[in-house]
């Protein structure tokens, strides 16, 4: 089984938003100090993004099913480019970003273990909560744009009570137009 890219170049992904009973959200630093990040990955050839995102949530931060409650997903798919020197333009088909699917998690219980060891290459080696937007000043500048989407259009299934106010740092640091009308997403019941 291999990654899917579309005929636009573009990998399909998911991305998990896991949110404790507090609000927080999960971020994770890549192994070896390379950042912080929401866990994500590939959805490979005939898997769907639900089944990926399991595979996913098990294999980058070592939960399963029963540890968490999908809360609900975007409508969509969510795509950012590469830089330029991030293409590895000797790989077939040419992958020059991705198409992120983007699934709210809540966690089904106030404790639970995760585990970087499920897979020969951890994706992380610490983690933390944070606030609802601090992923968006942790992830790396070019996946910035598309945190904030998946932020924006998840945020009245984590916060029904209304968007959490941006950080004073928002307006400095990301240059993405607020949408007071974010598009649909598909809670799930």
């Amino acid at each position: 089984m291999t990654d899917v890219i579309d005929k636009d170049g573009f990998r399909a992904n998911v991305g998990i938003v896991l949110m404790d009973a507090a609000g927080q959200l999960f971020i994770g630093r890549r192994t070896g100090g390379k950042g912080w990040q929401f866990p994500q990955g590939g959805v490979l050839r005939g898997e769907r993004p639900l089944d990926a995102l399991y595979r996913e949530l098990h294999e980058e931060i070592g939960l399963v099913p029963d540890d968490v409650h999908l809360v609900g997903q975007t409508d969509r798919w969510l795509r950012y480019r590469l830089p330029p020197r991030f293409v590895r333009r000797d790989s077939m088909p040419l992958c020059i970003g991705q198409k992120q699917r983007w699934f709210l998690l809540q966690l089904a219980r106030p404790e639970v273990s995760f585990r970087f060891d499920t897979t020969g290459t951890p994706e992380f080696d610490r983690w933390r909560w944070v606030d609802y937007w601090q992923p968006v000043r942790e992830v790396i500048y070019f996946k910035r744009p598309v945190y904030v989407r998946a932020l924006q259009e998840l945020a009245p299934l984590a916060r029904p009570e209304g968007l959490p106010p941006y950080p004073a740092w928002w307006a400095l640091r990301n240059r993405v137009t607020d949408r007071p009308h974010a598009a649909p997403v598909k809670a799930v019941s």
